[in-house]
């Protein structure tokens, strides 16, 4: 394997999102979330003393509520590192402006690049399924809007969307909108390597091996436990304008050291 023999040595990291970088559906003992911005932070301040982290990311939230809430706060951070994902939200719901969308992302954009050394952006991962199929022209739509921002600003890219591992639906939540602990850390593991250090798991793409899959009964009840459980509800907070982040105060406000805790892997 090659090795990097000057890995950067960031020490500060800002998280900006909606559930995906709030780490849902990742749960702890406590009952919080932990996910792949936290799993990246525990890495680099293992690595730099001192390391410090925020995390603004609340669920539920559009790609203008992420602007106007989180976007200043970030920039006005300056940390060396900032992640953006944004606009997933708004590709799911029942109206759609891609447009502004995409005039968010990139006010975005050229705000939080010239405030960091490095801008990372992402093509959000995609379960395999018939629920999400009827928004992939969206969500594409947006992720090309990624790259051309990219491009542009010199932003890092890291494409979990074409990473064939997260399809899996083993490494989705049973509200089917989330990835579960394993696939966490392979995003953590993704960014972890964009960032230019060197592979800790250098297969994170890689497919789970293939198991049995569940009988024709045991996929009714999951799909009766989903819609009833995550499905309606979701479709009613679409409907209604209702978010599942409504009045939740950001993760990690402020730009503090990250001590590391004893469940952060070693």
């Amino acid at each position: 394997m090659q090795t990097n023999p000057t890995p950067p040595a960031y020490t500060s990291l800002v998280a900006v999102g909606d559930s995906f970088t709030e780490g849902m559906s990742d749960l702890l003992p406590d009952g919080s979330y932990r996910g792949w911005a936290d799993l990246l932070a525990a890495r680099m301040a293992a690595r730099t003393p001192g390391f410090r982290y925020a995390n603004l990311a609340v669920r539920g939230k559009l790609i203008q509520q992420i602007v106007e809430e989180q976007v200043p706060l970030a920039a006005a951070m300056r940390p060396d590192v900032i992640t953006l994902v944004g606009g997933l939200n708004d590709t799911l719901r029942p109206k759609c402006d891609m447009v502004r969308v995409r005039d968010l992302l990139t006010e975005a954009v050229e705000r939080l690049a010239p405030n960091c050394e490095r801008l990372v952006l992402m093509r959000s991962p995609g379960r395999q399924g018939p629920v999400l199929d009827r928004f992939r022209p969206r969500m594409e739509e947006l992720f090309a809007c990624v790259d051309e921002l990219a491009a542009k600003h010199g932003a890092v890219v890291v494409d979990l969307y074409g990473a064939p591992s997260l399809g899996d639906p083993r490494l989705w939540d049973v509200d089917r909108l989330h990835l579960t602990h394993e696939g966490h850390r392979r995003v953590a593991e993704a960014v972890w390597q964009a960032l230019g250090h060197d592979a800790e798991d250098a297969e994170w793409r890689t497919p789970m091996a293939a198991t049995p899959p569940p009988g024709w009964g045991a996929r009714r009840v999951a799909d009766v436990r989903f819609t009833r459980q995550y499905l309606l509800p979701w479709i009613a907070r679409r409907l209604t304008g209702r978010s599942s982040g409504d009045g939740l105060p950001a993760k990690r406000p402020d730009l503090l050291p990250y001590e590391l805790r004893q469940e952060d892997p070693a």
